[in-house]
């Protein structure tokens, strides 16, 4: 194998495979990308065995042929040459790597392609069409409240369901759930809710654009993804869901609407004084919001800021994180808060109301 390109074409799609290596260890296969080049393109691949990555970048092939290399080491050997053409060129054992502009040649060992794990092939026919932007919202609504619990296993995804023309996107760790619902085409094949690992989505939130559409494929064991020039899978989280249709109050007694960002700013104030408990008071009376931390040795915060607000003075005593989180993913200036009871479930909606909501449990007083 012989090829020729330019730096910033591979530093990128490097980088991004070594977001999916788990292992560092230069003697395993896993911790090494597939490369080969022919017809002009070079193939990068890599896996951790459960998350697979493939793409395909422009080079000039002098040589077709294939190898895999060290991805940690080839990313920093890239990382520190300057702009500018680099040949590549396989020799037994050895990829060579030089750049034109500079007197330095590298020798990094390869480990045979054949070796290489071989990838699921998906269904052409099963493939459906959502708009990028669309399912990066999806991931954006719900990816930070999944379990960080691996004995509840089952949590520690996204559910991922498709119900009539709509795909819904679900996570919860028990305290909290955010829920988010989409339109698709109608002519998209139906498939069961699955539970997708959080690596994938990041990757896709990481490197997708905001423009064009995403293809998605969902069979009972693996989810497959294509954007731009970049196939991705990744085997299910296998378990069963809870039913978050019970979690979701159907009504509330009450509400109040507050400013996104003003919000925000009185809880960053706030945090400084939360102790591990992440514990904050939201105390309410009409057309004021006091947030608070809880006394401790250090001392308390306390901060009042505007909201609608007409019932009777109550105060609920939240965790800091799943008010803050969100908040944070949310890009309406107005939030609306909906609750029955100190003790019963918040309901946190955008306003005016949209396709996604956000539930949380208060904590004991």
């Amino acid at each position: 194998m012989k090829f020729s390109c330019e730096r910033s074409v591979l530093l990128k799609e490097i980088g991004i495979a070594q977001e999916i290596i788990a292992s560092k260890n230069a003697i395993s296969i896993l911790s090494n990308i597939y490369i080969e080049a022919a017809n002009d393109t070079l193939v990068i691949k890599a896996t951790d065995i459960k998350v697979n990555f493939e793409t395909k970048v422009p080079v000039s092939v002098i040589e077709p042929g294939a190898a895999t290399v060290f991805c940690d080491k080839f990313l920093g050997i890239l990382s520190s040459i300057p702009e500018g053409e680099l040949e590549f060129e396989h020799v037994d054992t050895m990829v060579i790597i030089k750049p034109t502009t500079k007197k330095v040649k590298f020798q990094l060992r390869s480990i045979a392609s054949e070796n290489f794990p071989v990838f699921p092939e998906p269904n052409e026919k099963s493939f459906f069409s959502i708009p990028i932007k669309n399912f990066k919202e999806m991931i954006h609504q719900t990816v930070f409240a999944v379990s960080d619990d691996e004995t509840r296993y089952f949590m520690t995804g996204v559910l991922f369901e498709k119900d009539g023309p709509k795909v819904n996107m679900v996570a919860t760790d028990g305290r909290r759930l955010a829920f988010i619902s989409k339109e698709i085409d109608d002519d998209a094949p139906d498939f069961s809710g699955v539970i997708v690992p959080p690596k994938i989505l990041t990757i896709i939130i990481k490197r997708a654009g905001d423009e064009g559409v995403i293809s998605i494929s969902v069979t009972d064991k693996i989810i497959f993804v294509r954007f731009g020039s970049y196939n991705l899978s990744s085997v299910l989280i296998e378990g069963q869901f809870p039913n978050y249709h019970r979690v979701i109050p159907e009504t509330h007694e009450h509400c109040f609407t507050l400013n996104r960002i003003e919000t925000l700013d009185a809880l960053k104030r706030v945090s400084l004084f939360v102790e591990k408990s992440h514990r904050i008071y939201l105390s309410l009376t009409p057309g004021v919001l006091s947030i608070a931390s809880e006394e401790s040795d250090l001392g308390v915060a306390n901060e009042e800021i505007p909201c609608k607000y007409d019932g009777s003075a109550v105060s609920i005593a939240m965790n800091y994180r799943y008010v803050e989180e969100p908040f944070k993913v949310m890009s309406d200036n107005d939030i609306s808060v909906y609750f029955t009871d100190p003790g019963k479930a918040v309901t946190i909606k955008p306003e005016p109301e949209s396709d996604f909501l956000h539930v949380v449990m208060p904590m004991q007083p």
